[in-house]
């Protein structure tokens, strides 16, 4: 089909083409975006880096986050979720359009960054994240809500972050920790 045509298909032809259930409405097909020159500098403020987070919700979530607080982009480790699988562009709400994104080998990638650049990791074990000023630049890392960061992953960091809690629940799901995480960040600007 040719760019800026439209066919029009039966509701039975949706469905078997689409991912929903029942599809009466539309669908899109679309190519990948171009991937844009990944450079962290002391000025670009503050990436988001995700490592193993596998499930598509809590990605595109994560994706959405990031064009909220109006980062740069996401960097994805190579055990990620597809960013490009129909679960998690429709959990991005549209914002997979306007964030860019890199899959890395995430080690590397970190310990390839400028000295001094700033690498946050979500831990049990970090810093209260209530009690610092934080300024958006540098990288924050997320890992998977299951194992946490990766050992390799885990090496790169500069600083750990914790989000104290009250109750019993062992974990907070990775969408919502980096929800609040990133709000410190911006907290103050």
């Amino acid at each position: 089909m040719a760019a800026g045509l439209v066919d029009v298909l039966s509701e039975d032809e949706l469905t078997r083409l689409g991912t929903l259930a029942n599809n009466n409405t539309a669908l899109a097909i679309a190519r990948l975006p171009a991937e844009l020159p990944l450079t962290l500098t002391a000025t670009s403020g503050l990436l988001l880096a995700l490592d193993e987070v596998r499930d598509p919700g809590n990605l595109g979530t994560l994706i959405r986050l990031a064009d909220w607080y109006g980062l740069p982009g996401v960097v994805l480790s190579e055990t990620c979720a597809d960013p490009w699988a129909p679960k998690t562009v429709a959990a991005t709400m549209g914002s997979f359009t306007r964030v860019p994104i890199w899959q890395r080998d995430l080690p590397a990638w970190l310990g390839s960054l400028p000295a001094g650049q700033p690498v946050f990791g979500a831990d049990l074990h970090g810093d209260n994240v209530h009690r610092l000023t934080l300024r958006p630049q540098g990288v924050l890392v997320m890992g998977s809500e299951s194992h946490g960061l990766t050992p390799a992953v885990e090496a790169c960091l500069t600083q750990r972050l914790h989000i104290p809690g009250r109750g019993q629940a062992e974990s907070l799901n990775v969408a919502i920790s980096g929800a609040i995480l990133l709000d410190n960040f911006f907290r103050h600007g």
